[in-house]
């Protein structure tokens, strides 16, 4: 049997999406069906039901991934303990983070694992925060740095690594949303509003605006706390970002934090991976070093 078509449906029973999974594995639509198809002929069973619309993974599905998973776990294992120097890991490791993640607290992190395992090469993929856990449960990402969420999905575990407030930002050049702030009270209706797309800060700032029956004036939805920022640093309006993101920003003298009545509730940033994702011994081997560093698993 095909390592490769095992990888492919262990891909396609987390996304339940060919377009997804094709692009994510590097092959053609085609080829991926081709692919689901030999190993249906395989097993004489039906791996998934499909139409134009929705893809589902059937019961023999469900325990040919169990096999799967196995099977892959086992033959990393054994690809490690047949090296010359069987302690000596080597492979490929993905990772997923922000901008920040990437040149802050991840730095050390990093370095200890490169003088751990200098024979895995990690691949580091940066992008919103807000789409790392979705990026863990597709596995289109080993491990991923994020905000833990307010419900933590049966599938996943978290490790924390720093705890960040979540903090009001406005610009620090004369322009109208400094002179709305000066008002008393600030009426925070009329404010623009740079916020996020969507994520855990954007799910906590509408909560935020519910407790206190605030309409919000949203004048922009952006991806990525960078991106408000650099909005609100040119005077376009407020927002909310996590305190890491505003220390280590380039831009932190062109923005200023603003006290509220009510603070919002901070982010536990941690790294997040699959619970079966633990049998690689590579995946494994980040992890440890993780837990090693920063605390306890959760």
């Amino acid at each position: 049997m095909d390592l490769r078509a095992l990888k492919q449906f262990l891909h396609l029973s987390q996304t339940l999406h060919y377009g997804k999974t094709s692009e994510a594995m590097h092959v053609s639509p085609s080829t991926l069906s081709r692919s689901i198809a030999r190993l249906e002929d395989e097993l004489g069973a039906t791996l998934f039901e499909r139409d134009n619309r929705t893809v589902v993974l059937t019961q023999a599905g469900r325990l040919f991934r169990e096999f799967a998973e196995s099977t892959l776990a086992h033959w990393q294992d054994l690809r490690h303990k047949l090296q010359n120097d069987p302690v000596e890991l080597r492979g490929q490791i993905r990772l997923y983070c922000s901008v920040t993640a990437s040149y802050s607290f991840m730095l050390g992190l990093l370095t200890e694992f490169r003088a751990r395992f200098p024979n895995i090469e990690v691949v580091l993929e940066t992008g919103d925060a807000a789409q790392a856990v979705q990026k863990v449960m597709d596995d289109e990402t080993d491990i991923a740095i994020a905000p833990r969420p307010d419900h933590l999905p049966n599938p996943l575990m978290f490790q924390s690594i720093v705890e960040t407030p979540l903090e009001f930002i406005a610009p620090s050049i004369d322009c109208p949303v400094r002179t709305q702030l000066q008002q008393s009270p600030i009426p925070w209706g009329q404010i623009p509003f740079v916020v996020s797309e969507y994520g855990l800060a954007r799910k906590r700032l509408d909560n935020w605006f519910r407790e206190h029956s605030i309409k919000p004036n949203i004048y922009a939805q952006v991806a990525g706390n960078e991106a408000i920022v650099s909005m609100v640093g040119l005077g376009f309006g407020i927002g909310v970002v996590p305190g890491l993101v505003i220390e280590n920003s380039p831009l932190k003298e062109k923005i200023e934090r603003i006290e509220t009545d009510s603070q919002l509730e901070p982010f536990d940033v941690g790294a997040c991976v699959l619970n079966r994702r633990l049998q690689d011994p590579l995946v494994s081997a980040f992890w440890k070093t993780a837990s090693d560093l920063t605390g306890t698993v959760n």
